[in-house]
């Protein structure tokens, strides 16, 4: 009886406890919103209630808004008085066990609760990596191997790695721990300390396994600095000073996390795992009056990262940098004026920590209007008199995010024309930037403003192996890599990312459209051309018509609505312009690609599905491949005129060379989203171009 009563004091304790923790208001908050701060510290508390009886630690692995159902999203567009329920969706780990809880904010209560019996295990928490580090600088035996390296412990630094999966049939929750030795430079991950093996369990929180195997060269410090307060002379050219101030202000509106700009609205978030997330991004047309739906949701759903050498101390590393890391957990703070110019609005995001309270992501994503020196479009009459001509300067709305994970930093953009085209775009990249003199930050001038582009970029630091080469006419066998330092090889690797793209054509029931260039031969006598080029469009049924493996073969791919015509008669859409499309070279049976089949091709369309929103799967770290892109697919399920969701992959082979090293300059690529049929004619034929401003001494040298 006591037993029963003390429960009931603490249960109406609780309930008293939550009261303190007021939500931000339903009538102004956006069902796709990620969770306020307000509402990780509820669902902690919530998640906590539900096992206050259980005596072993629970640790929050992942926390983010679990999407209402799309049609509830409609309703409260059409009617904001019909609020969709808030609801989180959370991985714990308790007792060497994964839980998938679903959290229902409105009703302040758990609404289910399942232990995943699946392969795999959840994201990463930053917490949990910086433990694992920290025992290993502590462990006797790893400073005994440092001493017998006459290596400084003090100068020693480590990091994590994921193992994958290859072929074990009971898995547990490890990461092996690379080292780095920083004495001379900052630039660490050049000079790694290989030869030892460090594994540590995640839930035994121990040294599970340590072998000091051989001792390997470390390559020198003195080529590896990249900073230039750090550089001695000669230099390179010097780059003339930039203006990036517009004159009306940011050119947009920001309400909560929805934008409007020019003929756009859309809506900015955040997450954990995937980092920035756009969603509901409609287009105003002149001609009819109205937004029209363009994409409802679409974010970076997987990177995967292989590296190509299949030695002991490597073969392991195949890294899948949102499932395993997450995009969001390593987003860094946006420096004014150098990651983004001075018209650039800031947002922060948030996440769970290990403990489930919020954690800042301080300038987490910025928003800004490009004025790129493009030409949006333009015609000179040239036989006509005095020589009509018309020009368009091209403007466009950038939402960016960087995440440093690991050697690279991703720069995330998003960029949205006002055609109506949506460029997607990554850039890799390791950057020390300049400060803005304080007597000229009002004009909104730099020495060096990185704005960036909206294409797919490689740059940053490699990932090297020593060796004891210091020339290649040494080397006799498979390096794995190229020689781009003395006693410093570039392992040759990959990366393969995978968009979601839930694109919602002027509605969400749309087909998947194929179009086919095919040559044909002149059958008519009456001229001499001998062939043209026609197109034969196919409508894919099913996911397996969707499949496609990008080659040299001509075609178009757009998703269409079949149930909307321009007044011509054409079915409205929108094509996908390809950028870098290359196909993993791993074999099919290989574990790393077993595991990261969304790689097998190019595109991919699924019906939609709440539950599918990664390409790797839900629990990415040493899954095997079972519960993915391709295990959905497999079911082949109809697609034509339904609510589908376009997938793209688009990958680098990364061949390293002597440019890449110490730091890599940025190879670019990218992909478009553009309207084909949408609307009746050129949507930026009467757009009004901006007014040039100009402001004195934004060329003068300091």
């Amino acid at each position: 009886m006591a037993s029963t009563v003390k429960l009931l004091f603490c249960f109406l304790l609780t309930i008293s406890f939550l009261s303190l923790f007021p939500l931000s208001s339903s009538a102004k908050q956006h069902p796709l919103d990620p969770l306020t701060p307000a509402e990780f510290n509820l669902v902690k508390i919530i998640v906590k209630r539900a096992y206050r009886l259980v005596p072993h630690n629970i640790t929050f692995q992942y926390v983010g808004l679990d999407e209402p159902e799309k049609q509830a999203v409609f309703l409260w567009q059409s009617n904001p008085a019909r609020i969709p329920h808030r609801r989180a969706r959370v991985f714990t780990r308790l007792n060497k066990q994964t839980h998938d809880i679903i959290v229902d904010i409105s009703t302040r209560s758990v609404f289910s609760d399942k232990i995943y019996q699946g392969n795999g295990f959840p994201l990463l928490t930053i917490e949990e990596q910086e433990a694992a580090t920290e025992l290993v600088l502590g462990y006797g035996p790893f400073k005994a191997s440092m001493k017998k390296r006459g290596l400084n412990i003090s100068d020693v630094v480590c990091s994590t790695s994921t193992v994958g999966w290859f072929g074990e049939k009971k898995s547990k929750r490890v990461l092996k721990i690379p080292c780095f030795y920083t004495e001379g430079t900052v630039n660490m991950y050049l000079r790694p300390i290989e030869g030892i093996t460090i594994v540590v369990d995640l839930d035994e929180i121990k040294i599970s396994e340590y072998h000091d195997r051989e001792i390997a060269p470390i390559p020198k410090p003195e080529p590896t600095e990249y900073r230039l307060s750090h550089m001695k002379p000669p230099f390179g050219p010097r780059m003339n000073n930039a203006a990036t101030v517009t004159a009306n202000g940011p050119g947009f509106t920001l309400d909560g996390h929805t934008i409007k700009w020019a003929n756009w609205n859309l809506h900015v978030g955040f997450d954990a795992r995937i980092g920035s997330v756009i969603s509901m991004a409609s287009i105003y047309d002149l001609e009819k009056h109205k937004y029209r739906q363009v994409m409802y949701r679409g974010y970076i759903s997987e990177l995967f990262i292989p590296y190509m050498d299949p030695s002991e101390g490597w073969y392991y590393i195949t890294y899948f940098d949102n499932g395993e890391f997450g995009f969001g957990l390593t987003a860094v703070p946006l420096e004014p004026l150098n990651d983004c110019p001075a018209n650039a609005v800031f947002m922060d995001g948030y996440y769970a920590g290990q403990d489930g309270s919020p954690v800042k992501s301080p300038n987490a994503i910025c928003i800004f209007e490009r004025h790129s020196g493009d030409i949006m479009w333009r015609h000179t009459e040239a036989e006509m008199p005095g020589h009509v001509r018309e020009v368009r300067p091209e403007v466009s709305l950038v939402v960016r995010m960087v995440a440093t994970v690991g050697n690279y930093d991703y720069i995330l953009d998003w960029e949205f024309k006002p055609s109506g085209s949506i460029k997607m775009g990554m850039e890799k990249l390791l950057l020390e930037s300049g400060k803005i003199p304080e007597s000229r930050a009002h004009q909104g001038v730099a020495d060096r403003t990185y704005i960036g582009t909206c294409n797919v970029g490689l740059t940053g630091v490699l990932e090297v192996k020593p060796v004891t080469y210091t020339n290649v006419d040494q080397i006799k066998e498979d390096a794995h890599g190229t020689l781009v330092a003395e006693n410093t090889i570039g392992v040759f690797h990959d990366h393969f990312l995978n968009y979601y793209l839930d694109l919602d054509i002027d509605g969400d029931a749309n087909s998947f459209v194929k179009t086919n260039l095919v040559t044909k031969r002149n059958t008519e006598a009456k001229t001499p051309r001998k062939s043209y080029w026609t197109v034969e469009r196919e409508t894919a049924k099913t996911e397996f018509d969707a499949r496609i493996v990008l080659d040299s073969k001509p075609v178009e791919l757009a998703l269409v609505n079949p149930n909307k015509k321009t007044k011509l008669g054409n079915h409205v859409g929108y094509r996908l312009v390809p950028g870098f499309a290359a196909s993993p070279l791993l074999t099919a049976d290989d574990y790393p690609q077993i595991r990261a089949a969304f790689t097998n091709y190019n595109v991919w369309v699924t019906p939609y599905n709440k539950s599918e929103k990664w390409a790797a799967g839900d629990h990415v770290d040493q899954s095997r491949g079972d519960d993915d892109l391709l295990t959905w697919t497999n079911r082949n399920r109809a697609i034509e005129n339904k609510d589908i969701v376009l997938w793209y992959t688009m990958g680098f082979h990364h061949v390293t060379c002597q440019e890449d090293f110490p730091v890599m300059p940025t190879v670019s690529g990218g992909f478009e989203l553009r309207p084909t049929n949408f609307f009746e004619y050129n949507p930026v034929l009467k757009v009004i171009p901006p007014k040039h401003v100009t402001w004195p001494n934004c060329t003068a040298k300091p």
